[in-house]
């Protein structure tokens, strides 16, 4: 008798809690499925950085990006990836994908730019739906930073991380070659009007030597003495030039030294498994959130008397 009370009380709740579930269930069946992509990359500083930001500071500074240390140098590249110009980029990016017409079509092949999959004219709407598309975080301890892309199609998650991995890597060598560029530009210049000073004091060193081939031994002062620095100044451009076509090929390796390394760890894998709807879980959380709240209804009374009693002592 006490198991068939038991059953009768349980009937209802069970039978509401069976109908919601299936109802969640066959709703659940209409959602679209997303597939998660990822990517693993560990950033390395460049070797000529200097001054405790490095170039990679310099290069985020660009997007107004405030660094107060230099040991959180890695952490600039997840604030280049989540910049601006970097995901406009992606979203003009062209991509070759499958994908269905509807939840229950088949597959076919689609050619267009992330924008046009988005179907958002607006910018900035594009923008924000491609915030919630994509991820990247950085692991304080390994410093190892994830780029993630969810949509619905499992080629354009993958080629969408990919793409945003080569964005991230064009940027960081851009940037790199335009500081080192910079120093590099600037030796070669100087470097030019030293060699041009020094052609136009060997020409009129030249001159005096015609005139004067035996200088050295002259009995005229001012012409020993016009000589002697003509030469010295000739030799100080000499030493000039050679000092600057040094620092130009030390300008020029410092230019391939500052480029941050961006090593890729986990290229952009191809999903299989669906990242969600979690359709099981829903319908089983459907399920148990119908039942406690048919018990609670049926057992109000109770309920409500045992809260007053608690009150009341």
């Amino acid at each position: 008798m006490v198991t068939l009370g038991w059953v009768l009380v349980f009937k209802r709740p069970f039978q509401i809690g069976s109908a919601a579930a299936l109802l969640v269930a066959s709703v659940s069946i209409f959602f679209p499925n997303y597939y998660k992509s990822e990517a693993r990359v560990l950033p390395v500083e460049a070797k000529g950085a200097s001054g405790g930001l490095g170039n990679l500071s310099a290069a985020a500074a660009a997007f107004g990006v405030s660094v107060p240390g230099g040991d959180g140098n890695d952490a600039n590249f997840v604030d280049i990836l989540n910049s601006r110009t970097l995901k406009e980029k992606l979203l003009q990016s062209e991509f070759t994908f499958k994908a269905n017409s509807w939840r229950f079509g088949p597959e076919h092949d689609l050619r267009q730019t992330l924008g046009s999959y988005l179907r958002e004219p607006n910018l900035d709407k594009s923008l924000g739906k491609l915030n919630e598309m994509l991820g990247a975080t950085r692991d304080l301890k390994s410093k190892v930073i994830t780029i993630s892309a969810e949509t619905e199609s499992p080629t354009l998650s993958q080629q969408v991380v990919q793409r945003w991995v080569q964005l991230l890597e064009a940027f960081a060598q851009e940037k790199g070659r335009t500081r080192g560029g910079a120093k590099a530009t600037f030796a070669e210049a100087r470097l030019k009007e030293a060699r041009q000073e020094l052609s136009e004091i060997e020409q009129d060193f030249l001159k005096f030597l015609n005139a004067n081939r035996n200088y050295a031994l002259s009995s005229d002062p001012s012409v020993r003495l016009t000589g002697i620095r003509l030469d010295s100044e000739m030799k100080l451009r000499q030493q000039l030039v050679m000092t600057l076509a040094m620092n130009r090929e030390q300008a020029l390796m410092e230019e391939k030294n500052d480029i941050p390394i961006v090593n890729i760890l986990d290229v952009g894998n191809l999903p299989i498994e669906k990242s969600r709807p979690a359709r099981f879980q829903f319908t089983i959380l459907a399920f148990l959130v119908s039942v406690i709240a048919v018990l609670s209804w049926e057992f109000r009374g109770k309920i409500m008397a045992s809260m007053f009693d608690v009150e009341a002592k």
